[in-house]
């Protein structure tokens, strides 16, 4: 029962990255495409954590954790950027 309910959310996961990167492709501002990634790393990363599970791999939560410093960093840098430049 428990792996029925991990695929179903795999599943689910993997339906909202589509949306997201459709947004990303057809965002009308430039602020809706960062949404959209940030969105996209953040299911990537829970992703990620699906797998370390399936997997039974604690070093792929490593791989979780950077990849969402990454990008935590990235938005950020980002987001000053088109608020007032570097």
């Amino acid at each position: 029962m428990a792996n029925l309910i991990y695929n179903i959310s795999a599943i689910i996961a993997l339906a909202a990255i589509v949306i997201s990167f459709i947004r990303l492709i057809k965002g009308p501002s430039v602020t809706d495409r960062i949404v959209a990634m940030d969105a996209m790393t953040i299911i990537a990363i829970s992703l990620i954590v699906f797998l370390a599970y399936f997997s039974n791999r604690i070093i792929y939560l490593d791989v979780a954790i950077v990849y969402g410093l990454i990008s935590f960093i990235g938005v950020i840098a980002v987001s000053r950027y088109l608020e007032r430049g570097f």
